[in-house]
């Protein structure tokens, strides 16, 4: 009597058995020649290729088990059940067999084969974790870019300056606010910082406040937390980035003698490098990558495309907030080369951490993930600050900055990583190494460690709080479950809308020129469509016609 759960191993054995006899009964040398390798002395399937098909076997189930990767390939009519490699053990001959000369190589290639289609069976899981993440916040990346690039173009340095100049909470919320509406680019906000430090703003206002908000409290990470994460966690990061805001403002007013800052102000404007004239980052003359351009007599230049199309050759126009310049095409053209530029410098980071948090969900097993974070019981206090801690950690080894790195958090909130370790490792990004090396660079290794511990508090001290505010509230979402946020219609929708956006806006940042060669080559082609579509619509009119529809 053959179970449910045995039927999968008795028509296995039945085909190795229907396979073996078939070979027995080959009558012509050659033909049965070929089939040696798989077989003993007695003509019967060889206990060795049986457990050299085991990884074969287990490579399929990975893939092909419901709720696998690949499994919508299958139709589903066709279900075999579950291959047990453990039960195929029943039909090995009881005793050792003669080997066949080459059969140990044949074991060890077809393990190697099942070892490879293991791995790129687990290479497409991960493809496809990433494009669902990246499918899932275009539009969100689009919008948020947008509105960037728009606030950028009608906000000038110079008024920020005028409203961080103290270090009183009144300017911390100042600088708050305005690197909450400035780039999310981390390279690009610490440039900016800079600038806004050396033309006399304060340092909790700008090296704190603004410098943190720039990056972690922006539109777009917010926008990509709720589809990515869920509300819950773009509530915690207002809240968490407030409180973060908190303290750095304390430490810097309360723990940081004034002589400190004076002197890395001094070293910030003493610093003499070729700056992009877009973000203020470095650009070496003698960098390949470096663009150079010359306007009304002086050299300019930029750290890439983007900052070149972005950068305005006229002047350096004053903000704007009410008045006929808020409807300007030249205005609104150098919002779109901002949002355009925002792309040009935080795609490769964006791209990056899909890709990686798809090979992390794959390829790191839970165990890994619950014995390095699972210090202390649920819910207490010694859990919720090693998680903070070791969020914070694991977010300066990333080297991914801003936006890049949420699909990473989605990995490790799917892995029992805490409420606060997940926003403490979001929190992290002004931590990645490149840019403690910028802080030194700027502004001396006394203040680059003065920089870095205030963060570092910071973003363990916002994880902490909110871990055990919202968990207070009953607002932690159930462990491990993610997005949802915004459905897969809408989703949809939006994502549609978003690339006609996205491509008016790199058309509109080219310049005049490169938009008539584009012109001049699409031409023919929009026309042949218009033809092709007034040709196919006589003929449905014709058709009407005939028909004696008019």
């Amino acid at each position: 009597m053959v179970g449910p759960d045995d039927a999968p191993s008795a028509r296995m054995t039945s085909w190795l058995d229907s396979t073996a006899a078939t070979v027995r009964s080959a009558s012509p040398l050659g033909h049965r020649a070929r089939f040696l390798p798989l077989l003993d002395d007695h003509g019967d399937i060889h206990p060795s290729m049986l457990s050299a098909i085991h990884p074969i076997t287990d490579a399929s189930g990975l893939a092909l088990t419901p709720g696998g990767p690949l499994a919508w390939l299958l139709p589903p009519a066709i279900d075999h059940g579950t291959l047990r490699p453990g039960l195929l053990a029943a039909v090995r001959p009881a005793e050792p067999a003669i080997t066949a000369s080459n059969s140990g190589g044949l074991a060890l290639a077809t393990r190697l084969a099942g070892i490879l289609g293991a791995f790129l069976l687990a290479l497409g899981e991960a493809a496809i974790i990433a494009f669902r993440m990246a499918w899932d916040t275009w539009w969100a990346l689009v919008l948020g870019f947008t509105i960037t690039g728009a606030v950028q173009e009608f906000i000038s340095e110079d008024r920020l300056t005028d409203y961080l100049g103290d270090d009183g909470w009144r300017e911390i919320g100042y600088g708050t606010l305005f690197g909450a509406s400035s780039s999310s680019c981390s390279f690009s906000a610490v440039a900016m910082t800079r600038t806004l430090f050396t033309r006399g703003a304060s340092a909790p206002a700008s090296l704190g406040a603004f410098q943190f908000a720039s990056t972690d409290l922006v539109l777009e990470l917010a926008l990509v937390v709720t589809v990515l994460l869920g509300w819950q966690f773009a509530a915690a990061e207002i809240v968490g980035g407030l409180v973060a805001v908190v303290v750095v403002g304390i430490v810097y007013r309360r723990f940081v003698p004034e002589a400190w800052i004076e002197r890395a102000r001094a070293n910030a404007r003493a610093l003499e490098e070729t700056e992009c004239a877009t973000c203020g980052m470095a650009a070496d003359p003698a960098d390949e990558e470096t663009l150079e351009e010359e306007f009304d007599g002086e050299r300019r230049y930029f750290c890439c495309g983007g900052c070149r199309s972005a950068y305005d050759p006229e002047t350096e126009r004053e903000a704007v907030t009410a008045g006929p310049e808020l409807l300007a095409a030249d205005r609104w053209r150098s919002a779109t080369a901002n949002a355009v530029k925002e792309w040009d410098m935080l795609w490769r980071d964006i791209v990056f951490g899909f890709v990686i948090a798809g090979l992390l969900a794959v390829f790191v097993p839970t165990a890994w993930w619950t014995a390095l974070f699972g210090v202390g019981a649920e819910g207490s206090l010694a859990r919720a600050v090693s998680n903070a801690v070791l969020g914070a950690v694991v977010g300066v080894l990333t080297f991914l900055c801003s936006v890049g790195n949420v699909p990473f958090a989605v990995v490790l909130w799917g892995n029992g990583v805490s409420f606060g370790g997940v926003l403490a490792f979001i929190f992290a990004d002004l931590l990645i190494l490149p840019l403690v090396r910028t802080y030194r660079r700027y502004y001396g290794t006394r203040m680059a460690a003065v920089i870095s511990g205030a963060f570092f508090l910071a973003a363990v001290t916002a994880g902490v709080v909110v871990e055990f505010v919202f968990g207070g509230l009953g607002l932690v979402p159930p462990p491990g479950t993610a997005g949802g946020t915004i459905s897969g219609t809408f989703t949809a929708v939006f994502n549609v809308v978003a690339v006609p956006v996205l491509a008016i806006q790199v058309y509109v940042a080219l310049e005049s020129h490169q938009r008539a060669r584009i012109g001049n080559r699409l031409a023919p082609h929009v026309a042949g469509i218009l033809i092709r579509s007034e040709q196919f619509l006589e003929r449905i009119a014709y058709a009407l016609e005939d028909r004696g529809l008019k």
